[in-house]
């Protein structure tokens, strides 16, 4: 199985930045002796296909550094070469991964998930909206018609829900904390709003429900999946109290959704924001691990799309 890795294209950040920069290293050095796991490194997203999803004035802005200052906090992060340089990469590996998930059924990018970008700015930590981005470089260069975009990060995917929110033929789909960031939600296509302290028998119900609504209002040729380990309940930002196991019942269950529909699915690993970075760094380790598994189980019977 093919997984996508940006972690050496380093994101400059000041000293005591609370953004765990770290964990995307940890993550590949813990899978990375996964027996038939394949590290890739992530191409770059072109300006081409950021454009698809981002304002032109935007992405020139983020590529020469002129944003206004306001709007540079507003992403979280300084800018700098290694700043825009990593965000393409990020980008690219979905890309890469929702086009290897059309052959192997499943592919992995050991970063991404950022859906708080919008078209013509990012947010909280997101500068180029990755799922948005390859979902309609797979429509325009690779014949997919249908995407379902399925975001289990914590917090709501505004930025994906608006970039899409009259495109019919991508699904949005957020599972996230209702009272947490962000505190202004866009509307997807099926919100799917938790009370604080969410258990895992509550969280597993609600996505069963969700999934079931999706797959009633719509028939994908492909998934994105965004795995976020912030629903842990040792998460410092996530609110929810799901468990180690109840986080890893979620990544099964949206595999066996893919199955279910015998479409590919791309994975992303997106937010996590652990009181022990070791945590956040297990949750993405035993999702990788859940994809890997997924894989072996229907590497001699490849997955094939209606498109």
């Amino acid at each position: 199985m093919k997984a996508f890795y940006t972690d050496h294209f380093v994101l400059p950040l000041p000293e005591g930045h609370r953004f765990p920069m770290a964990k995307y290293r940890m993550v590949r050095e813990q899978v990375g002796d996964l027996p038939g796991l394949n590290l890739v490194e992530a191409p770059p997203a072109t300006d081409t296909q950021l454009l698809l999803a981002h304002d032109p004035v935007y992405v020139q802005r983020v590529i020469t550094g002129t944003l206004a200052p306001q709007a540079q906090r507003e992403i979280g992060f300084p800018w700098s070469p290694g700043m825009v340089e990593r965000s393409r990469r990020s980008v690219g590996a979905t890309i890469a991964a929702s086009r290897v998930a059309l052959e192997d059924g499943i592919a992995v990018n050991l970063a991404g998930g950022t859906h708080h970008a919008y078209r013509d700015k990012g947010s909280g930590f997101c500068v180029f909206n990755d799922a948005a981005v390859a979902a309609r470089v797979m429509q325009r260069s690779h014949g997919i018609e249908r995407i379902a975009i399925i975001d289990l990060d914590v917090h709501q995917g505004n930025g994906t829900a608006s970039i899409l929110r009259r495109d019919a033929s991508i699904f949005t789909l957020s599972l996230h904390g209702e009272k947490n960031f962000p505190f202004r939600k866009e509307p997807s296509d099926l919100d799917i709003g938790l009370p604080d302290g969410c258990t895992d028998a509550e969280y597993l119900a609600a996505l069963e429900n969700a999934l079931d609504a999706l797959s009633r209002r719509f028939k994908p040729d492909l998934l994105i999946y965004l795995a976020g380990a912030d629903p842990h309940e040792a998460d410092r930002l996530g609110r929810l109290k799901l468990s180690f196991a109840g986080l890893k019942a979620r990544d099964e269950r949206v595999l066996e959704f893919a199955k279910s529909l015998n479409i590919g699915v791309a994975i992303t690993m997106a937010g996590g924001y652990g009181t022990d970075i070791n945590n956040t760094v297990r949750v993405h380790v035993q999702t990788i691990a859940a994809a890997l598994g997924y894989w072996k189980r229907n590497a001699t019977k490849p997955l094939e799309t209606s498109a």
